[in-house]
């Protein structure tokens, strides 16, 4: 029985028949306008009813379901709503045959749900990519032999084998082997980080190079993985949905009215006077202010390639006054490029370096590799064909060019090779770390002739996007998994003053709540799956759309669907521009309702005339909103 009533109640609560109820309703109020102009009774003759029952019918009934549904599974105060006032005024008209009067209350009210669900709809297949990201099966090794399991069987203690290529099933720690892993999907690193026996490794992330095995330390729920899938849902839980303005004054609107409409048919001795105050008393221009000021500003957005998932995330956006910033992907673009060659041998020209660096690495899959290569070849740099290729995983790759015993790789991989490296060029890597850049040493027959320095770039628009910001007296962090020089070095391009570096999510996650717990209001903008728990943590959460993960892009609020973060600051004024359209057109709808009253008391307004002056001022909160849609930000 109930799932019927919910049937009936969507199917007239829907866009077609609420535009019929419309339909109704406007021709009802044809005869109504002229017979308060003529003074003389009109009828619709082609019609065997009054076609105001229709709208009464149709916009009534989800109106009157919904009125009972709150005081049957609200609590407290909350069984009051804007619904339940609303069917008090409409059935007070018809009490008196108001027929017009009661159809409109309802109609309106039921256009304002409709554009209330229009901007509020969200999707929520995020969740189940991520899960989708957790590998399915491991392979255990178990008496010296080799066997695929499924990952819900591996159990702490079980040691596992890892190819390269693969995705780790378990948080683990390595036993034996040395290898690059992609830790993207958990800490966000744009770099592939250098794993040796003793280190640990995580669910979900990949091994670049070399076979390594582990033992389980964390399996199952208890997995980083699956923590990170949980932080998502919880957080997706802790997500309330916005309350209606006009039902959070209910409680003492709902009373007021009653008591208003009372004393007026005490007074007076005319019922009429008394429903006309109940009719221009609802609060329909107030539940219409927010939707549709959101549904103008959303039109807005999409124009500029951003889309807003929610009002209540606009809303929040506006009223946001600290965005807390990842940095890989969000304001750098997330990719390696050659940023110094610096050469420690007269001998040789930068692009003899870098020619000879990149036909060693030209046979490499390591990412820094592949940057030294595709930066040698950008410059049309001759490359020569490498012999005797050797990658030593995590460490470097030597390689003989042109006759010459070429090795590259970090500075444990050239001392282990008998190279020395002297203190000059230690201070000088030490620079370029705190600069925030991956070193490549480059030797020559067991002589380090010089180094290559690759970087994450950032984004052009980056500072002048931060100084918009800080400008309108917003705070801004900058929260990633990269280590804290690098993070320093980003922040300080960019003009950023707070750091926390070196954070898995659920690290990020408690950053975020730190700053929620102090009062603020967070905005966060992030690109990687990583991010996704503190998006969702966030009050408001802004994802890099094109570039982003689709699992950051569904657990954000709202997405830049280009690269360009220079919108962040016209997202912030156009949100700001909304609370304040909403603020203005509640107080609008509010003068409007209290004149009304005053003209009703003084029997000035019909139950049909209150009707226009009330349908008027709904009028003015929807023109007012599409002002928002031509307004300029830029």
């Amino acid at each position: 029985m109930a799932s019927a009533l919910k049937r009936i109640n969507d199917v007239l609560a829907g866009l077609p028949m609420t535009i019929a109820a419309g339909v109704f309703l406007l021709l009802d109020l044809v005869p109504h306008l002229a017979e308060e102009f003529s003074g003389n009774t009109v009828h619709m003759s082609f019609l065997p009813f009054d076609p105001a029952w229709v709208t009464i019918i149709v916009s009534g009934i989800p109106l009157l379901y919904l009125a009972i549904c709150r005081i049957i599974h609200n609590h407290g105060i909350s069984k009051i709503s804007s619904a339940l006032l609303i069917c008090i005024a409409m059935f007070a008209a018809l009490a008196i045959g108001e027929l017009f009067a009661a159809g409109e209350v309802a109609f309106i009210m039921a256009l304002g749900a409709l554009l209330e669900e229009a901007t509020t709809n969200r999707a929520k297949k995020g969740l189940k990519k991520l899960a989708g990201l957790a590998p399915t099966r491991g392979r255990r090794i178990r008496d010296g032999k080799e066997e695929m399991i499924p990952a819900m069987d591996i159990r702490e203690g079980d040691i596992l084998r890892i190819l390269a290529g693969e995705t780790i099933p378990v948080d683990g720690k390595i036993l034996t082997g040395e290898t690059s892993v992609d830790q993207s999907v958990i800490t966000g690193e744009s770099l592939p980080v250098d794993k040796a026996a003793g280190d640990e490794v995580f669910c979900g992330t990949i091994n670049r190079f070399g076979a390594i095995d582990i033992t389980a330390t964390k399996v199952g729920e208890d997995s980083s993985l699956q923590k990170l899938i949980r932080m998502v849902r919880d957080a997706e839980n802790r997500q309330a949905p916005m309350q209606r303005i006009a039902d959070r004054v209910a409680s003492w609107l709902v009373p007021v009215a009653l008591l208003i409409a009372v004393m007026a048919y005490v007074f007076s001795g005319n019922i009429v006077t008394a429903v006309t105050v109940l009719v221009v008393f609802c609060p329909c221009a107030l539940v219409l202010a927010t939707p549709t000021a959101i549904m103008a500003a959303i039109g807005q957005a999409t124009k500029h390639g951003i889309i807003i998932k929610s009002g209540e995330s606009l809303e929040k956006m506006g009223k946001a006054d600290t965005i807390a910033f990842d940095k890989t992907g969000t304001l750098t673009f997330g990719c390696l490029e050659i940023s110094d060659v610096i050469v420690f041998s007269s001998l040789l020209s930068e692009e003899d370096l870098l020619a000879m660096a990149a036909s060693a690495e030209a046979k490499s899959e390591h990412p820094l590799g592949k940057a030294v290569v595709a930066g040698a070849r950008k410059l049309n740099l001759p490359l020569t064909e490498s012999l005797d290729f050797k990658m030593a995983a995590g460490k470097g790759i030597c390689a003989v060019i042109a006759g010459k015993h070429l090795l590259c790789g970090n500075e444990k991989f050239l001392q282990e090779q008998g190279v020395a490296i002297s203190g000059q060029i230690h201070g000088i890597l030490e620079k370029l770390r705190s600069e925030g850049k991956a070193s490549i040493l480059v030797a020559e027959n067991n002589v380090c002739t010089g180094v290559i320095t690759l970087s994450d770039v950032l984004r052009p628009e980056a500072k002048d996007m931060i100084s918009q910001i800080n400008s309108m007296h917003t705070r801004t962090v900058l929260l990633t998994g990269d280590n804290e020089k690098t993070a320093e070095y980003f922040a300080k391009q960019v003009g950023i003053s707070e750091v926390r570096a070196e954070l898995l999510p659920e690290e990020k996650v408690r950053n975020i709540e730190s700053l929620k717990a102090s009062g603020r209001k967070v905005c966060m903008i992030g690109d990687g799956v990583n991010d996704a728990p503190a998006l969702k943590t966030a009050d408001v959460g802004v994802a890099m759309g094109s570039i982003g993960s689709d699992i950051a892009v569904e657990a954000a609020d709202i997405a830049l669907m280009s690269d360009d973060i220079s919108k962040i600051p016209y997202l912030k004024r156009l949100s700001n521009a909304t609370v304040k359209t909403i603020k203005f057109s509640i107080t609008l709808s509010m003068c409007i309702n209290f004149v009304a009253i005053v003209l009703s008391l003084l029997e000035m307004l019909t139950p049909v005339t209150g009707a226009l002056v009330h349908n008027a001022g709904s009028c003015f909160v929807v023109l007012i909103a599409a002002l928002l849609y031509d307004r300029k930000f830029d």
